[in-house]
């Protein structure tokens, strides 16, 4: 059963076998005809995002975690081009600031195993295991290119589509690094953190 990406409106129908995404026409649609308002809102704040997120990490005694990062918690570091290329990675995130009074204000996770595929003209992201996966599709349009996708939780064999559950739906910009690793910078997410950053890494290099 194929997930399709529609002219506006992103239909996520899952496999009850293998989650993936693939279009519905040679023409990939502009993420900014898809992404619902809210969402579109979220993106545009990004970098107040990030840099309210590291203040807060910052505040809570993790200048050194953050300084450890690099380029990867740099808000400017990103670039546009080239996207990452269909295949293996090795991902993990770093979750800044928080929402609730009390809440860490610095998580960084153990990699976890996703891919990227080439669904025919639109990249198709998802992560591979555990109780929270992402799962969607990388857009362009305009000056960035955009993650849009939904959260399959625990033991769900098909995610649900876009924009039916707003907890659910997940957007955030896909950058490269220039240094063999990309990111993707997810503002405002529904819990906890006030800025998620994933980092990319093809699995070649990483075990390089």
């Amino acid at each position: 059963m194929k997930r399709v990406v529609a002219a506006g409106a992103l239909a996520l129908v899952g496999c009850a076998h293998r989650e993936q995404v693939v279009a519905a026409t040679p023409a990939a649609p502009d993420w900014r005809a898809v992404a619902t308002q809210a969402d579109r809102d979220r993106l545009s704040q990004w970098r107040t995002a990030f840099v309210t997120g590291l203040d807060q990490a910052r505040a809570s005694g993790h200048a050194s975690e953050i300084a450890r990062e690099g380029r990867l918690l740099e808000p400017d570091a990103g670039r546009l081009d080239p996207r990452p290329a269909a295949g293996d990675y090795r991902c993990r995130v770093v979750k800044l600031g928080s929402k609730n009074p009390g809440g860490l204000a610095y998580v960084a996770y153990p990699s976890f195993a996703c891919r990227i595929d080439d669904e025919g003209g639109i990249a198709s992201f998802r992560k591979m295991s555990g109780s929270q996966r992402p799962v969607g599709v990388i857009l362009g349009g305009g000056e960035k290119l955009v993650f849009l996708g939904t959260l399959v939780l625990g033991d769900e064999s098909r995610p649900i589509d876009y924009g039916r559950d707003a907890e659910r739906d997940i957007i955030g910009a896909v950058e490269n690094l220039g240094d063999g690793r990309w990111r993707m910078i997810l503002p405002y997410p529904h819990f906890e953190s006030v800025m998620d950053v994933v980092e990319l890494v093809p699995i070649t290099r990483a075990q390089s």
